[in-house]
C-alpha cells in the first residue's frame, strides 16, 4: 500500500511538472524569492533573479495567442455586459503584455540591438500587465458578487436539507472559494507591478516587490496542481 501511494504521488508530480506553466511558475517564485533576498543590492541573489526572469520569457514564448483566443472567444451565458468588457479588456491587455515580452526578450538576448527601445518596451508592457490586473480584480469581484447571490438563493431553497450534500451547492461554493484565492493573487500582482514600474518606490521597494511576488508565485502553483485520483469505495 505504501509503495502504491509513493507511485500514486509520483504520478501526480510528474503531471504537474510536465506542464510548462507549473514551470514557469516554480521559476516565478526562484525569481521574486531571489529579488526579496536581493533587496535590489548586486550579488548572487541578484543574478539568480535577473537568470531566471530572463529564462521565464522563454517559457512564454507565443503565450499571447492564449488571450488572443479569449478575446475573440464567446462569452458565457448571462455575463452582465460591464464584466464581459472588463473580460475582454483583460485578454488584449494580458496579449499585448505577452506579445511585448517576446520582443523584450530579444533585446536582452542581444538579437534586437536598440537597448533604449527594448527598455521603453518593456516599461510598456508592464504597464498593460498592470492593466490586465486591475481587470482580472473587478471581474473576479464582479463574479463572486454574483455567486454570493445565487448561494444565497440556493440556501433558501434547501432550507430543510443538508445543503453540504448537494452537489450544486458544494460546486458554487468551492467556484467562490477559487476566485476568492484569484482575487487576493490579483491585487497582490497589481503591487508586484507598481514595484516593478517603480511608480511608488518609497513604500514598494524592490525587497516588498519580491515578497508579493514570491507570495503570488505560491499560489499560482497551488492552483496548477493537479487533482488527486478518486478512490474506489467498496
Amino acid at each position: 500500500m505504501t509503495l502504491d501511494v509513493a507511485r500514486a504521488e509520483l504520478a501526480l508530480a510528474i503531471v504537474y511538472l510536465n506542464k510548462a506553466e507549473a514551470r514557469d511558475k516554480i521559476c516565478r517564485a526562484i525569481q521574486y524569492g531571489s529579488k526579496f533576498l536581493s533587496a535590489g543590492q548586486p550579488g548572487t541573489a541578484q543574478n539568480v533573479d535577473k537568470s531566471t526572469s530572463l529564462a521565464r520569457k522563454v517559457f512564454r514564448l507565443f503565450k499571447f495567442i492564449n488571450d488572443l483566443h479569449g478575446l475573440i472567444s464567446p462569452p458565457a451565458p448571462g455575463t452582465p455586459l460591464p464584466l464581459i468588457l472588463l473580460g475582454k479588456s483583460k485578454n488584449a491587455l494580458l496579449s499585448t503584455f505577452l506579445f511585448l515580452d517576446q520582443i523584450v526578450w530579444l533585446g536582452r538576448t542581444g538579437v534586437y540591438k536598440n537597448k533604449e527601445r527594448t527598455e521603453l518596451i518593456g516599461r510598456i508592457s508592464l504597464f498593460c500587465w498592470l492593466g490586465s490586473s486591475v481587470c482580472t480584480t473587478l471581474v473576479e469581484t464582479g463574479e463572486i458578487g454574483r455567486l454570493s447571490v445565487s448561494i444565497k438563493k440556493l440556501e433558501k431553497e434547501l432550507k430543510n436539507t443538508d445543503k453540504h450534500k448537494n452537489e450544486q451547492y458544494q460546486s458554487k461554493v468551492q467556484k467562490s472559494n477559487q476566485r476568492s484565492l484569484a482575487l487576493v493573487k490579483t491585487i497582490l500582482d497589481i503591487g508586484v507591478a507598481v514595484g516593478l514600474l517603480q511608480l511608488a518606490p518609497k513604500r514598494i521597494t524592490p525587497r516588498v516587490t519580491g515578497g508579493l511576488g514570491f507570495v503570488t508565485s505560491l499560489i499560482s502553483c497551488y492552483q496548477l496542481l493537479p487533482s488527486p485520483p478518486k478512490t474506489k469505495t467498496s
